[in-house]
């Protein structure tokens, strides 16, 4: 590195290097989960930087004292519901502040610059509508929902990480489904 104010520090070297020793717990958790709540916490807010911030929130959480206690035996699944409700939280403000969510040109880190087919237009709509809906279901419905439907667990894993019954999980998803499908057609078209 010279003299030259124009040379940018490389990302790697502008990071803080690792602790000398073993990593904390905490520490661990973050190595072994982080990617799992960033990639969660992205499919229900749709932003890379909205995803960002719940993996920060979740993890800060986490560091205060006695906190990390609630992780239990199986952390993933507390810290996939954190996820979760960390970006429906985030979701629903932006819906109450603005009237609805400005999904548009939210994704931007992961699109082209040129313009989209139709298809991917149209996708891209859909899953606009479908986070603006979302916004609207009770707590409870809408975890259920983005558990079953959007990362793709079983009735019987989100009951278990509910801590609820499959039946109980099913009636629920169904009912998220009915809404939403109610929303979506409401707000200008959606699925059958």
């Amino acid at each position: 590195m010279g003299d030259d104010p124009r040379q940018e520090t490389p990302v790697s070297a502008a990071r803080p290097a690792p602790r000398p020793g073993p990593p904390t717990p905490l520490e661990s958790i973050y190595r072994e989960y982080g990617d799992l709540v960033f990639r969660t916490a992205f499919r229900v807010a749709g932003s890379a930087a909205d995803a960002e911030d719940v993996l920060q929130t979740v993890f800060l959480r986490l560091a205060s004292p006695g906190k990390s206690e609630r992780l239990g035996a199986e952390p993933r699944g507390y810290l996939q519901r954190a996820a979760v409700n960390g970006a429906l939280d985030l979701v629903r403000s932006r819906a109450s502040k603005a009237g609805t969510v400005p999904i548009e040109g939210r994704e931007d880190d992961f699109i082209a610059p040129e313009p989209l087919p139709d298809a991917a237009y149209d996708a891209r709509q859909l899953r606009g509508r479908l986070r603006r809906a979302l916004a609207c279901l009770a707590p409870r419905p809408a975890e259920v929902f983005v558990l079953r439907a959007v990362e793709g667990l079983p009735n019987r894993e989100v009951a278990r990480l509910l801590g609820s019954s499959p039946a109980t999980v099913a009636v629920q998803y169904f009912r998220a489904r009915t809404q939403l499908r109610k929303e979506l057609l409401a707000e200008g078209g959606g699925p059958s």
